[in-house]
């Protein structure tokens, strides 16, 4: 548990350091996850421990791949990864966080809201490939994230309408990277979709993770 401890307290300091502006929201956002996070059963009990380098580090690491000022839609939201570290480090970014649970979505809801990011970050509830249809309003997305969400090829299909044909999916994927591409071939062909494994890094000292970006093969 020490040894859990210190790397906890390692990837919180390496992250407050890259983001001092941000700090405040950050360790905010860490404090709803520990809690409603948890009571909420959004994340497991064990997950306390691993708030800051598994999960808010994993996050931060898709920060340099994102364009400056372009509309993200993060898919399956969740408990908010990796949109809502996303919108606090990156206050650039219009984000949109699809979450089709009622309870998840009312926890994105008051996250939003209590970390006063509702001025460029908005929740809507419902089902990624169902978003065109029922909020027409929102239009495509510049980049599509998902973490934890679907294997590769269901969530191109989910999401497709979403960044094509000018945007990219930035799916999180770590070490399953290649075995999904894989397994997503056919579905890749059918969309004419380029894919490539990208190796990320949130900063110096902090565990690097790996996302597959999808995009129109021009």
């Amino acid at each position: 548990m020490e040894q859990q401890l210190d790397g906890e307290g390692a990837a919180s300091a390496a992250l407050l350091s890259l983001y001092p502006f941000a700090g405040e929201q950050l360790k905010q956002y860490v404090d709803i996850l520990a809690s409603r996070g948890i009571e909420w059963g959004l994340l497991g009990p064990r997950e306390g421990g691993k708030l800051w380098s598994r999960h808010v580090a994993n996050s931060a690491a898709l920060v340099d791949v994102i364009p400056d000022g372009v509309s993200v839609a993060d898919v399956g939201s969740g408990a908010g990864l990796p949109g809502i570290p996303l919108a606090i480090v990156r206050p650039d970014l219009e984000v949109t966080l699809i979450e089709p649970l009622e309870r998840r979505s009312a926890f994105l809801t008051l996250a939003v809201d209590e970390l006063g990011l509702g001025d460029r970050v908005r929740v809507h509830r419902g089902r990624a490939e169902d978003l065109r249809r029922s909020a027409p309003g929102l239009g495509a997305f510049d980049v599509v994230t998902g973490r934890a969400v679907a294997p590769l090829g269901k969530l191109i299909g989910w999401t497709q309408e979403l960044f094509l044909p000018d945007g990219v999916l930035l799916a999180l994927k770590g070490q399953s990277a290649e075995q999904e591409m894989a397994k997503a071939a056919k579905v890749l062909r059918q969309c004419r979709l380029r894919a490539e494994v990208l190796e990320l890094s949130p900063g110096p000292g902090l565990p690097g993770t790996r996302a597959v970006r999808c995009r129109r093969d021009v």
